[in-house]
């Protein structure tokens, strides 16, 4: 039997209200799952009042993202999709 090296499922939960540098932090949370060859579950959890701006949610996983690929080339292997808590996306490597 071999044994399975990484391959799981991580995450990694964003609120609305998330600073430009705790999304610092959480792309490099993020940064070590994908090298250690994880796939990245990102949510963003929406409660209340910030369910109706869904824009500016979407503007916070993008500069996520865009914080993230500086370091990590990132492939999406699912879209950004609206669940009933908010917003869920997996990536992974390229």
């Amino acid at each position: 039997m071999r044994k399975q090296k990484g391959g799981q499922l991580k995450g990694i939960r964003l609120s609305f209200g998330i600073s430009v540098h705790d999304l610092e932090i959480r792309a490099k949370q993020a940064e070590k799952f994908l090298n250690d060859n994880n796939k990245v579950l990102i949510q963003m959890v929406l409660r209340g009042r910030e369910k109706a701006l869904a824009n500016i949610a979407k503007d916070k996983v993008s500069k996520f993202l865009e914080i993230l690929g500086k370091t990590v080339p990132v492939k999406l292997e699912t879209d950004f999709k609206r669940g009933p808590r908010g917003f869920t996306m997996i990536i992974s490597k390229k």
